[in-house]
């Protein structure tokens, strides 16, 4: 089943994602480039795989609602609806939609003018677990709850539904023919999970009855018993099921918390878990240490030196009683550590590591509401100070999967609508970066306005000259802006290396007219990408290449001084273009210091994300811009902070979705004023967005020729990466542990998984290679 997208609004911290799991993508015709990595999940025939068993699947949490279009509905939600519900669409290896054969004959647009018409044909074999069809009467009541037309019904989202003006039946039961009042490109996204209409039917039905419990169900599984006690959901094999039968007799979801997975795993509590490096680590390290024996050379104890144990014996042994206790006392904690650790590995010498990359990315988000990065220029500085590729070899190459930096905010690598676009912004130029901040104002040195001690724990200043990860002082000493020399003593200034002689544009632009040009120049800079794709469009007419050639040249960064404007200087100190220089110290403006506050969520899991929050921080204090580290709560995180607007800089992770038109447009829409005053970003969490983009999103939805859909799509994500609010980064790992005999099931990628088709091998049968 695809995964729904009710749930922009809840968030996975570093594990995570600011979630929608969701169903996304539509059928294409264009070629586009594969996955960066592929699914890893042992695949295996059915005939190799057993039946009966049950499978005891890692979650956070058990689901509080099974209804997916709540606000509340979560991952474990999605993973019963996909086993238990009906889908009309399913996602592939590369995040396609392709139609669900086990409930679809066919689904297409039948008619678009005067208005659009999709006729669906149903399997003549679906009915729900009751015996009833599944039939029109389902789309219609499915359609009314979530119109938006009806306030009783709690729901989350609306997208698509209320688009629809009628749904009738066909020429029978069977067939359910869909009118849009407006036309609606990502029809395909709509019914995917159908709930019967015995839910859907009645508000009460819809809020209560499918929160705790789902009497009427039509997938391989139904569900059989919740106990929240122990923290199980049983699914049992359905036996109204038309389809190929599960091969399991039961899937259990076990609510198992990221930090005991490890214990859970080696004590056989679960067969199937996502995991964090470390745990995959351990993985790895017993299955090395198979059939060896003696001490491990790793775990608690392994770094002590023979010196350091011999220092520890001579403190147990000395003359020193309380030294002696203590060091008796540690050295009992140590040895239960080691016993504990040991035994936890030879229980994780039955599982694998299956990787692959999520179909979600890591962003750096820019809050350009107020302060610093409000200021557009700024925002470019940060992100062109960025080297991404290093950030995604970091995350990505220790764990031996693909380091690739994500070039769209609407798509990734293996979708219809992927495209790299970051050119549109430019990539990591320390110089070009300086010289943007010194356009906007801000200079090195000058005067500081004396500044109070910094509120807040787990606060931390980067850049103040000394290492990245030293502590900031109790005083802050903010710098104005000085002015720098005017005469002719090496400064670097942008675009005059190609100035021509007799130019008059060498004079230095007005702050309001650079701002302008700068503006200017950088939208058609997004523009340019479509030129580029445009000319390779007609490369069979040009076999000399020139038209691309010249498309591409544009597109990656045209003419010197394209982002900042012709005639500014780079602050005394930077680097040339393409050199690795540092700004001269901290900048300034106004007498304050540019600090920008880096929020960061302090749990367990969330190391890898510090890790990458440390490495920007140092990016960017070579161009003198300060970062604070504050380190928060994970249960704030996102509530407290990135949702309500209080942070400059953070990183946080979105799904791709293969309806980026429908699914994407509330994150990047420009924010507007509500009616109490406030602002209404919807899940705009930057605050950064433009009318244009808004265009393109709402040209995008409502056009029909998936061609041409995909080509606007294309150029509002060009546009939001010159917009600056945002950076994506990298393609989030995917690592799970599972079974070394757990079949078509593990690390799945883009797809959605076939839970019929799970179970384990047969004696003496072997999985194949999952697809690179």
């Amino acid at each position: 089943m695809p995964l729904d997208r009710s749930r922009r609004s809840a968030v996975f911290l570093a594990a995570g994602v600011l979630a929608l799991p969701a169903l996304t993508g539509c059928g294409s015709g264009e070629e586009s480039s594969a996955p960066t990595a592929g699914q890893d999940i042992a695949p295996a025939a059915r005939e190799k795989v057993a039946d009966g068993g049950s499978v005891k699947w890692a979650v956070d949490a058990l689901p509080e609602t099974f209804n997916s279009f709540q606000s509340d509905a979560d991952e474990a939600t999605t993973r019963v609806a996909g086993a238990v519900l009906p889908s009309m669409f399913r996602l592939d290896s590369r995040g396609r939609p392709e139609a669900n054969a086990d409930f679809l004959e066919s689904a297409k647009v039948v008619e678009r003018e005067p208005q659009q018409v999709v006729l669906y044909k149903l399997n003549q074999q679906a009915v729900w677990s009751d015996g009833r069809e599944i039939g029109a009467d389902d789309f219609a009541a499915q359609w009314r709850a979530l119109s938006g037309k009806d306030s009783a019904y709690w729901t989350a989202r609306n997208a698509g539904y209320d688009r629809i003006g009628k749904i009738e039946r066909g020429a029978n039961n069977l067939e359910v023919r869909v009118t849009f009042d407006k036309p609606y490109a990502d029809w395909r996204s709509l019914f995917s999970p159908l709930y019967p209409k015995d839910v859907m039917g009645t508000p009460d039905s819809f809020n209560d009855g499918a929160r705790t419990k789902l009497k009427v169900t039509a997938g391989p599984f139904a569900l059989k018993d919740v106990d929240r006690d122990d923290g199980e959901l049983t699914l049992r094999r359905s036996a109204r099921w038309w389809g190929s039968p599960a091969k399991l007799d039961k899937l259990v979801l076990r609510a198992v918390p990221r930090d005991k997975r490890a214990a859970a795993l080696a004590e056989g509590k679960v067969d199937l878990a996502e995991i964090d490096a470390d745990e995959a680590g351990r993985i790895a390290l017993a299955a090395r240490d198979k059939g060896t024996r003696g001490p491990l050379a790793h775990g608690p104890g392994a770094a002590l030196t023979p010196a350091g144990a011999l220092r520890s014996w001579a403190r147990a042994h000395g003359s020193d009683e309380e030294a002696a206790d203590i060091e008796q006392e540690a050295r009992a904690k140590t040895r239960k550590a080691v016993e504990r650790y040991a035994e936890e590995q030879s229980g994780l010498r039955g599982y694998e590591v299956r990787k692959s990359l999520e179909p979600a990315y890591t962003q750096l988000a820019l809050n350009g509401s107020e302060g610093p990065l409000a200021d557009d220029r700024v925002r470019r500085a940060v992100a062109r100070a960025l080297n991404r590729d290093e950030l995604a070899k970091t995350v990505l190459k220790p764990l031996g999967l693909p380091a690739e930096p994500v070039g769209s905010h609407l798509a990734l690598a293996g979708q219809d609508a992927y495209a790299d676009n970051s050119g549109a912004l430019g990539d990591q130029d320390t110089a070009e970066a300086s010289a943007l901040l010194a356009d906007a104002g801000w200079t090195p040195g000058g005067p500081l306005k004396e500044k109070g001690k910094e509120k807040g724990e787990g606060t931390k200043k980067e850049g103040d000259g000394g290492d990245a990860g030293s502590e900031a002082s109790d005083t802050d000493s903010d710098s104005g802006s000085g002015s720098g020399s005017e005469s002719d003593d090496g400064t670097y200034i942008v675009g005059e290396d190609d100035q021509k002689p007799g130019d008059p544009r060498a004079a230095l632009l007005s702050p309001d007219r650079a701002a302008a040009y700068q503006q200017s120049v950088l939208m058609r800079q997004a523009d340019a990408l479509t030129a580029r794709r445009e000319a390779d469009k007609e490369q069979k007419k040009d076999p000399g290449g020139h038209a691309k050639q010249h498309a591409k040249k544009q597109a990656q960064g045209g003419a010197p001084g394209a982002y900042a404007p012709k005639g500014t200087a780079a602050p005394k100190g930077a680097a040339r273009k393409g050199a690795k220089g540092a700004a001269a110290g901290p900048l300034a403006k106004d007498g304050k210091a540019l600090t920008l506050r880096f929020v960061l969520p302090s749990g367990a899991g969330s190391e890898s994300l510090r890790g990458v929050a440390d490495r920007i921080s140092r990016m960017l204090q070579r161009i003198g811009v300060r970062t604070e580290i504050a380190k928060v709560a994970d249960d704030s995180y996102f509530k407290d902070h990135i949702a309500s607007g209080q942070y400059d800089l953070a990183l946080y992770s979105w799904p791709a979705s293969a309806f980026p038109a429908t699914d994407a447009r509330p994150i990047f829409a420009k924010p507007v004023p509500a009616a109490d005053g406030s602002l209404n970003v919807e899940q705009n969490y930057t605050r950064v967005g433009t009318d244009h983009i808004d265009q393109l999103f709402d040209q995008a939805v409502s056009e029909l020729d998936e061609s041409e859909n995909r080509s606007l799509v294309k150029k509002a994500d060009a546009r939001i990466w010159a917009a600056a609010g945002s950076v994506p980064l990298y393609q989030r790992p995917q690592l799970v542990a599972a079974r070394t005999n757990l079949a078509n099931a593990g690390a799945f990628g883009f797809e959605t998984p076939r839970y019929q088709d799970m179970g384990f091998l047969k004696p003496g049968a072997k999985a194949g290679k999952s697809p690179s």
